[in-house]
């Protein structure tokens, strides 16, 4: 449910019945509750403080008062509402003051603040007054003539001296009782709804709030990135240059044991083992971060990666150098493609496209195989739509049972111009 409740309950025939119409006249009350220690708080500041100390206590009054409305806005709204503030980046007041004073919120807060102790409560209760006040007077009529014995004076407003005229005085009551009820209702719905748009989370700040998880994301996937290059390096020069020595050492060794004797046969072994030890370490290295990525670009890469593939590629890659990170996706998304043809497509042959255009990087794999591809059958498919998704990119995919099977790939980005050339 949301601020619109009290709009559909207006137009259902049971509105009167219900508890809505008495849930708005609270929700209208109630509002003095914190309209009236907002102006008293708002006059002492603006009386007794400086504008350097004033202003401060100001804002951070709003920001209780926001918080206070929300859980009021309970009574006329069901829907909970959550704070549109953002966590501080590190504990402590002053991260807390510093988050809070440049945020729109608190701003928005603080203008709520303001109209609602000068302007909004005393409508509030005016509207209430003379929704509510006036019908129950009304209604008390036969009861003022009775108490008094002469007169009754209807809500200040008129005379009624005699019996007849208190009892048509207290039906008319009730009937515009029932009647104002429904404005009553709908200015609360309208209250609620300015309350939720000011003091509750609105899309713009959802927009920011994606923006801020996207950009925090994608300096994620930077600093994983960096580290895979990092351990690439490290492997590279440190591991695989043992393996290279040990290698060697154990050629030399072979040059020097007698043959045929059972030392010798052993070197043999242990030299071979070595040889595929190190083969295997520098496919690992590859494929954690391959060299001719960083050195040559994504179009030597992708060229590299159609000819390490068992299925035959056909390639038409044309493409200048590109963000570090987007060349990066792009490759893996391309190997994992690769070897899912490799793996699941019982293709005979596989095409690989690659262009910029427009500041916009469009990869194609296809193939001829028998198609069914889908990103819930755990082909690693999925993974790539994440990957894609983290640079704003998307992944499309279409495999028909009995192929062919076509892997879009696009994701926004510009050439390097640093690296280029």
């Amino acid at each position: 449910m949301t601020a619109r409740t009290l709009w559909r309950a207006l137009t259902r025939r049971d509105y009167l019945r219900s508890n809505w119409p008495w849930r708005a006249v609270g929700y209208l009350l109630s509002s003095a509750l914190t309209g009236v220690p907002a102006l008293v708080g708002l006059v002492l500041l603006g009386a007794f403080s400086a504008v350097a100390v004033g202003l401060p206590l100001l804002v951070l009054g709003g920001v209780a008062l926001a918080a206070v409305e929300r859980r009021r806005l309970r009574i006329a709204d069901l829907e909970p509402t959550h704070s549109p503030h953002r966590t501080p980046p590190e504990p402590g007041m002053a991260a807390w003051a510093r988050t809070r004073f440049t945020e729109q919120a608190t701003w928005r807060e603080l203008a709520y603040g303001v109209v609602h102790a000068t302007v909004l409560w005393p409508l509030d209760l005016l509207a209430v007054a003379c929704g509510v006040g006036v019908p129950l007077a009304m209604t008390a009529a036969p009861i003022q003539l009775a108490v008094d014995g002469h007169e009754a004076r209807v809500a200040k407003l008129w005379l009624v001296t005699d019996h007849p005229a208190a009892l048509a005085t207290a039906a008319a009551g009730l009937v515009l009782l029932a009647v104002l009820l429904y404005p009553l209702g709908a200015l609360a719905g309208a209250r609620a709804a300015l309350t939720r748009a000011l003091l509750a989370p609105r899309e713009a700040e959802l927009r920011t709030r994606i923006d801020e998880v996207t950009r925090s994301r994608a300096r994620l996937v930077d600093a994983f990135e960096a580290e895979r290059r990092r351990i690439e390096r490290d492997l590279h020069d440190g591991a695989q240059q043992r393996l290279v020595a040990l290698t060697m050492t154990l050629g030399l060794a072979r040059l020097d044991a007698p043959p045929g004797s059972p030392f010798a046969e052993r070197l043999v072994t242990a030299h071979e083992e070595a040889g595929r030890v190190l083969t295997e370490l520098r496919e690992l290295i590859h494929g954690i971060h391959p060299k001719v990525l960083e050195d040559y670009g994504i179009g030597s890469a992708l060229a590299d990666a159609a000819d390490r593939a068992f299925v035959p590629v056909d390639t038409d890659v044309d493409l200048p150098r590109l963000e570090r990170s987007v060349e990066t996706a792009a490759y893996f998304a391309v190997c994992e493609a690769l070897t899912n043809v490799d793996r699941h497509s019982g293709a005979r042959r596989a095409g690989l496209t690659a262009r910029h255009i427009g500041d916009r990087l469009t990869i194609e794999v296809r193939d001829d195989g028998k198609g069914g591809a889908s990103p819930d059958k755990g082909t690693g498919l999925a993974g790539l739509a994440d990957r894609a998704a983290v640079l704003d990119g998307t992944l499309s995919i279409t495999s028909p049972p009995g192929g062919p099977t076509v892997l879009r790939l696009e994701i926004p980005c510009r050439t390097d111009t640093n690296r280029s050339g």
